[in-house]
């Protein structure tokens, strides 16, 4: 597949199995990750993998923070949270550590962060892998940031889960560049 028709064609896979990428591979994932943009080479982005049985582990940090989030939470909700790290068999935690830079805002890093997971979704589909970025409440608690070893100025830009496409691709409708581009005249 040439590069434009990656970016045109890439589509999130919600059902995922094994395999997963192999130590190699994710060598040369991070490596088109690294290639984001990146005012003044702060490489504001880190990347952690979680396989096996941290995935397990994963799901007690979420329920662990649920819990501080709402004491009177149900079992039903709480065993779905632990067993959402278990629907790929490999995760990437993408946070975004921010820096004190007088020309690069934390906006600007936290945009850099997103587009290294992005390269690294596009590297995963042109490898043959596939993957969805989710986010949700765990993302912006604090509790899970910490439970997962994030440092004070870091926090979670996404989590990617990565496998193999379990089924066909999801159709997604055709959308003209007309609706979302307009050009600027200056009056």
């Amino acid at each position: 597949m040439d590069a434009l028709a990656l970016l045109q064609q890439r589509n999130s896979a919600s059902k995922l199995c094994e395999p997963a990428p192999t130590a190699a591979e994710l060598t040369e994932i991070f490596t088109a990750a690294n290639r984001a943009p990146d005012h003044a080479r702060l490489r504001p982005w880190r990347f952690r993998v979680v396989e096996g049985q941290a995935r397990a582990r994963l799901g007690e940090v979420f329920v662990q923070a649920a819990l501080k989030r709402n004491s009177n939470i149900g079992e039903a909700e709480l065993d779905k949270y632990r067993r959402q790290p278990l629907r790929a068999p490999m995760l990437m935690v993408v946070s975004a550590v921010i820096q004190e830079h007088p020309k690069v805002p934390a906006v600007e890093q936290r945009l850099s962060a997103g587009c290294a997971a992005f390269a690294a979704l596009l590297a995963l589909e042109a490898m043959g892998y596939a993957g969805i970025w989710r986010t949700g409440g765990h993302a912006f608690d604090r509790n899970v940031m910490d439970g997962i070893g994030l440092l004070a100025n870091e926090e979670i830009i996404g989590f990617l889960y990565i496998g193999t496409r379990d089924g066909l691709p999801k159709p997604l409708p055709e959308i003209s560049p007309a609706e979302f581009v307009e050009t600027w005249t200056g009056l």
